[in-house]
């Protein structure tokens, strides 16, 4: 027999074998199917080279993927995160249904190889920003494309929000978040969500802002509006609103497919959300400086119910991490107090005082007081001793520099036209320094503070040096604000003081 006789009847019996397992094939597929083993259904809309290997390979892409599964994790425990990112692609094509692989793929890309580069200029880290967004995309376009009930996939996409892009963990967290911001800008301008017109846009800069969000981000602006109905109003243009986003689209999908969830990943979502929403109270109103034109972050006051509710919801939900959250929810709403002091709203931190006396009224609220119970301690006190922390009662230098501190914040506050801050900031300046020589009483001529008007003029001359003080834009700002002249800045050395002279603050 020659050999292209023989390669003709090696061929037919090829195709004879493979016309003749068809039929097993598809009882194997079957029975796979009702077993639950592997996901059989046609994958819509994917990629030609991922359609032909769930087809061509059938079965054995599992063997395929496990092996490639193995030589991954292989190269992970010698760090060798670059070739075992190659591998892990590799897997998501051979079984994109299996969340684990995304998961380990998006970890390994915003965690692992994100950190070997470092800053190109200082605050600056666009290598690793781009691995981080690398990792962010591939949960959110790919993954969740392939497998849209998956809870984990969604809580790992809200994690990514909130831990590596919203907390500082990370030196280049900053960068990140201005990156973030960036990029939602591009959405919504520098303003608040007008979801209206984002869901029904009438204009052509509104219907391409609506496709960049939906097509772009995959987000849908009609579950967005309920999220910040629900949650907000939250700063879309921060991570923490987008955290807060994903967790409530893991809860949906809990909802609609319960057979698919875990009670640890609800646990970690609920967490996902309290968590966000405290940093979102913290810092989650962004604001932009008149000056440098950079992203500034400044607590959001309006929010502090809503977060108040999603922890007393937390505490309620997760029975065996109570006491903990507890712990939390109290020092939230000491920090909610101190704030709202802060910003001069006065009655809504008495409010707040009330209710943490209410709702804890065994436990102490000033550290290192073992009598300070809500009872024992009026909102003032407890004010003053949270600015007094690091400031000793007698320690005269420590207690000036703090008032100049607040002081000076105050006017920072007025030329970024948040008045409320600027008076509240002045407010405090006021009350300690009255704290302070109540404390001092007979022993004024020793240890006194100078009146407090002649620090506020030290501080608003250090800021209106043309040689030491402010930038220029900086200082015709507060000019303006304070209705100052120059000359009256430059020439006169009982120049009124700010008290007399700002502008009155809006009510809270």
């Amino acid at each position: 027999m020659n050999s292209r006789t023989k390669k003709f009847l090696l061929l037919a019996l090829a195709a004879g074998l493979l016309v003749g397992v068809a039929p097993i094939q598809r009882a194997l597929n079957r029975d796979r199917k009702e077993l639950g083993l592997t996901r059989l259904e046609p994958l819509e809309n994917a990629p030609p080279l991922l359609a032909f290997t769930t087809v061509a390979l059938g079965g054995f892409r599992g063997l395929i993927a496990n092996m490639l599964w193995i030589r991954a994790s292989e190269l992970q425990d010698e760090d060798k995160f670059f070739e075992m990112a190659q591998l892990a692609d590799w897997i998501t094509k051979l079984e994109p249904h299996y969340p684990q692989v995304w998961l380990v793929q998006g970890w390994n890309m915003a965690y692992n190889i994100s950190v070997k580069f470092k800053e190109t200029a200082p605050g600056e880290f666009p290598d690793r920003w781009r691995w981080v967004h690398g990792g962010i995309k591939l949960l959110r376009d790919q993954g969740l494309r392939y497998n849209p009930n998956e809870v984990i996939l969604y809580r790992e996409l809200a994690w990514f929000y909130q831990h590596k892009m919203g907390a500082n963990l990370d030196d280049a967290n900053m960068y990140y978040k201005r990156e973030w911001a960036k990029e939602m800008t591009r959405v919504f301008g520098d303003q608040l969500p007008n979801f209206g017109e984002l869901i029904n846009p009438q204009t052509d800069d509104a219907r391409r802002r609506s496709q960049l969000l939906t097509k772009e981000f995959k987000m849908d602006p009609r579950f967005m509006q309920q999220a910040d109905e629900k949650y907000g109003p939250l700063e879309w243009r921060l991570p923490e609103a987008h955290a807060i986003y994903w967790a409530e689209k893991a809860l949906d999908a809990a909802r609609l497919n319960p057979e698919k969830v875990k009670m640890e990943d609800l646990i970690q979502v609920r967490r996902n959300i309290f968590q966000s929403m405290q940093s979102s109270f913290r810092h989650g109103r962004l604001v932009t400086d008149p000056l440098s034109k950079r992203f500034e972050f400044g607590p959001n006051l309006g929010i502090i119910p809503k977060v108040n509710r999603a922890y007393e919801e937390a505490i309620e939900q997760e029975a065996q991490s109570r006491e903990n959250i507890k712990g939390a929810h109290r020092n939230f709403i000491r920090d909610a107090v101190y704030f709202l002091y802060s910003a001069n709203r006065t009655a809504d931190a008495a409010d707040w005082f009330r209710y943490l006396g209410e709702k804890y009224p065994n436990k102490t609220i000033i550290d290192g007081d073992t009598n300070s119970f809500p009872r024992n301690v009026t909102l003032g006190q407890y004010v003053l001793a949270h600015v007094m922390v690091d400031v000793t009662e007698t320690d005269r230098e420590r207690v000036t520099a703090r008032i100049a501190d607040f002081i000076a914040q105050a006017y920072i506050f007025l030329i970024r036209g948040d008045v409320q801050l600027y008076e509240g900031h002045r407010r405090m300046a006021r009350d300690l320094w009255a704290l302070y020589m109540g404390k001092i009483k007979g022993n004024e001529a020793r240890i006194g503070l100078d009146p407090l008007d002649n620090t506020e003029k030290e501080v608003l001359r250090r800021l209106l040096d043309p040689k030491e003080g402010l930038v220029p834009e900086a200082r015709a700002i507060l000019r303006t604000e304070l209705r100052l002249t120059p000359e009256e800045i430059t020439t006169s050395t009982n120049a009124l003081p700010a008290a007399t002279n700002a502008p009155e603050p809006s009510k809270p």
